[in-house]
């Protein structure tokens, strides 16, 4: 043990008992001090970067979310969950594991492998031991919808399946419907239906169906507004830019046809705002701004990290003159509205976090990877995400270096150098992400959109892809 302590000189202090051969009351075990504010456990908001930020979730935080999520799931003596959830993700270890302790009610836990290589498996889990509480991102619902076959449904049996909670990424109100049409006939009930929203540095649920009852559709359905004001509202120029810096640009954040899922009304002790992201003022029911979040469940801040503590956690909203400041409130980077009945509908996200298929990745983790093919630039390379059909996907833009132009300009009728190049980078990320690149862009050198300091303009990029003026090859 010594030669593992190296790195962890305070640890070598500690007295070590090896606990297979202590004698019967040889050794008194003492109870910590521990309040609320203690920390329970550092919780990681992605594992795909090489310095993901932990954030502080402290016992109060823990408990106030648990109660929550207990309130509003109905849960009970007679509760049953099945998870593959992975459990170094906060829904796997918050809903999979800790929530059935809480509640004292069993719980049945499968490995994610085991899920994504057949995902009947989740189902015929449900169906077998009875549960009435499963659930995951939005991928999984549609992942059994393209993997499961009419002929294996018939011993499904779903009728138990009272909560089915839909999180962690855009809801896709398609998906929702194709699925509860498709397994109907095994005893799915489409009020089973749970949409709800959260996060990491919540604990993890913020919003939720306020405890309706369970033969009542859980998802509540609106567009997004034609005119948010921040995009046509006014005349003033830092309203334009903002939407056009997000490249939200009225791109729903559930399907093409701008129809979004409500994600239920904020836990009990906390409070939902939507700010302008750059005035930080608050807007009104229906208005499109960041979501803004505080209460019992919202952690410390992130460890180690004062400045990005501050920034994240400590946002207040601007008042009038005479009033009193509200906050803090913690700053989500995502898009979105409440509406008159304060439901919050989630749209978008401010933050470059790409989300596909339920897993965090960050573009600068692609953008490296692509730069390191020999025909394209160093620096020169955005990843981002396109909404298609109301599914999150992968597009690249790329800056090629002058000597394939030159390449190009020798063999004038050939498209072979471009097509092999995109299948070069397809390939690479399939490779180290496991995971497809919807769409590759080779621009012309020096086109990709940069700030005056030479920083990648992702937004810009994705509103340019969208409107069709990137600069390609």
């Amino acid at each position: 043990m010594e030669k593992q302590l190296a790195q962890t000189p305070e640890l070598q202090t500690l007295e070590w008992f090896a606990t297979d051969s202590l004698e019967e009351n040889s050794y008194q075990w003492q109870p910590p001090e521990i309040s609320s504010d203690s920390l329970a456990f550092l919780q990681y908001t992605s594992g795909s970067t090489a310095a993901p930020k932990g954030v502080a979730i402290a016992h109060g935080n823990l408990l106030h979310n648990l109660e929550s999520i207990y309130q509003y799931f109905q849960h009970g003596p007679e509760s049953k969950v099945v998870s593959w959830l992975p459990l170094y993700h906060d829904m796997g270890l918050i809903g999979g594991v800790l929530q059935p302790l809480y509640g004292g009610f069993p719980a049945t836990l499968m490995s994610p492998l085991m899920f994504l290589q057949k995902p009947l498996r989740w189902l015929e889990a449900i169906s077998r031991e009875g549960a009435t509480s499963s659930g995951g991102p939005n991928f999984a619902y549609d992942l059994c919808l393209r993997r499961v076959a009419p002929e294996q449904m018939e011993n499904l049996d779903l009728s138990c399946w009272d909560v089915a909670f839909n999180g962690a990424e855009p809801i896709n109100y398609r998906v929702l419907e194709e699925f509860a049409a498709s397994f109907a006939a095994c005893g799915f009930r489409r009020e089973a239906f749970y949409p709800c929203y959260g996060m990491a540095e919540t604990t993890l649920m913020v919003s939720g169906g306020v405890c309706r009852p369970k033969e009542a559709a859980a998802s509540i359905l609106a567009t997004i507004p034609p005119n948010p004001p921040l995009e046509g509202g006014s005349s003033s120029n830092s309203e334009t830019r903002f939407f056009e810096k997000t490249g939200f640009l009225n791109q729903g954040g559930s399907s093409s046809s701008g129809t979004v899922v409500g994600c239920g009304k904020s836990i009990p002790e906390q409070e939902i705002a939507i700010a302008h992201p750059e005035r930080l003022t608050p807007l009104a029911p229906g208005e499109v701004g960041e979501i803004w979040v505080r209460g019992p469940s919202v952690a410390k801040g992130y460890w180690g990290k004062p400045e990005a503590t501050e920034e994240a956690f400590s946002a207040f909203l601007a008042v009038e003159a005479g009033e009193s400041a509200r906050g803090p409130f913690f700053r989500t980077g995502d898009l979105g509205f409440l509406d008159e009945d304060g439901e919050l509908f989630v749209t978008g996200r401010l933050k470059d976090l790409i989300i596909i298929n339920g897993r965090n990745y960050y573009p600068q983790d692609f953008e490296w990877l692509v730069e390191g093919e020999a025909s394209i630039r160093s620096g020169g390379a955005a990843a981002f995400s396109i909404y298609i059909d109301g599914e999150e996907k992968l597009a690249i833009a790329a800056e090629v270096e002058r000597r394939f132009l030159e390449l190009l300009r020798r063999n004038p009728n050939s498209s072979s150098p471009t097509e092999e190049l995109i299948q070069t980078i397809k390939r690479a990320v399939t490779a180290e992400f496991d995971l497809q690149v919807y769409s590759v862009t080779l621009l012309k050198p020096g086109t990709l959109p940069k700030t005056s300091s030479g920083k990648v303009q992702r937004h810009a990029c994705r509103a340019a892809f969208l409107a069709g003026t990137l600069r390609s090859v």
